[in-house]
């Protein structure tokens, strides 16, 4: 997994010892993801398949996509089609994925960085490997988390952020024993780059064979911890987890996860990506590609789609970058 990392953990700030009085949270659910296919037939686990959206809350959906080895010939991506009412956010950990949207928005992802699209009033989208990773095949890995809008933003202008992986704020373990890359909102002080509408926080954690990772989470926040890779435990009852679970979790001040001291041969360490977030408790109508508060905005959003509102498709396919261009 080449996501960002660094060659000695030890130089990076750490976080801090928790005291007895820390109230370590429970696990109240775990789910295994179903396999599926999405697009033009790319492999996902679907990671919140079986949990109430109101232990998701303010989350909608999450898609582990890969991990596949391409053949040349055989990357594919999505058809264009319409978003509105709520946020993607694509993390990309091995491979390069080009974005596109119909009011010119887009770019490259690859290795660790991350695109945060606001779909807000709608527009169109496409989502495909670049040609020459079509030509030659190769390992493909990623996340798209899909995150919702209150109700006063549902209908914003849509905005990108395109975030490098070295824009992640890194902290390890008092001793070392993982690394901790803050995509989004904030551990123990440390601010990732990503700019919320609703206060939440996304990381991606590598826990090495045999550590342990005890990890400050705001108790007004709800925590859910996927496995990327990797085998441990989590909770304050050492649930076994592997790869394609999610762990929901209860009330609490801190999460608690150990990777097992052997892993898999091809997988050196425990890989999570953990979300939390100040549920908006707010309806929730949801279908398809729009996430809205009400069954007829639901229609309204389909209505707008067929009479051009939400944009058309471009002549041609915008320019992109070969996955390695400094940040725009």
């Amino acid at each position: 997994m080449p996501a960002i990392t660094v060659d000695d953990v030890l130089v990076l700030p750490r976080l801090p010892e928790l005291d007895q009085s820390t109230t370590y949270r429970p696990v109240h659910r775990l789910t295994t993801a179903p396999g599926g296919y999405e697009g033009e037939g790319f492999p996902v686990r679907r990671a919140f398949a079986g949990v109430p959206l109101t232990e998701l809350d303010p989350f909608i959906h999450l898609d582990q996509m890969g991990e596949v080895d391409y053949a040349p010939g055989e990357p594919k991506g999505t058809p264009w089609h319409p978003h509105r009412g709520f946020e993607t956010v694509t993390y990309m950990i091995d491979g390069i994925m080009d974005h596109q949207d119909s009011q010119g928005g887009g770019g490259t992802i690859t290795d660790g960085d991350t695109q945060w699209m606001t779909a807000g009033s709608g527009l169109l989208h496409i989502e495909a490997p670049p040609e020459h990773l079509v030509t030659s095949g190769g390992l493909f890995h990623g996340l798209q988390l899909w995150v919702n809008l209150p109700r006063a933003a549902k209908m914003n202008p849509p905005r990108y952020q395109d975030i490098r992986g070295k824009e992640s704020a890194l902290l390890t373990t008092p001793d070392g024993g993982a690394l901790i890359r803050v995509i989004a909102g904030e551990v123990a002080g440390h601010h990732g780059p990503g700019s919320t509408h609703t206060p939440i926080t996304i990381a991606h954690v590598t826990v090495q064979p045999g550590a342990e990772l005890s990890l400050p989470w705001r108790a007004d926040f709800n925590a859910l911890v996927y496995v990327l890779a990797g085998r441990g435990t989590i909770g304050t009852h050492g649930r076994p987890i592997h790869i394609g679970q999610l762990a929901v979790h209860g009330p609490g001040d801190a999460l608690r996860v150990a990777a097992n001291a052997n892993q898999d041969a091809n997988t050196p360490a425990l890989e999570l990506y953990i979300m939390g977030g100040q549920p908006i408790r707010e309806p929730v109508a949801h279908y398809g590609p729009f996430v809205m508060n009400t069954r007829d905005e639901l229609v309204q959003a389909f209505e707008d789609f067929q009479a051009g509102k939400l944009g058309v498709i471009p002549a041609k396919r915008l320019p992109h970058t070969d996955g390695q261009a400094p940040r725009p």
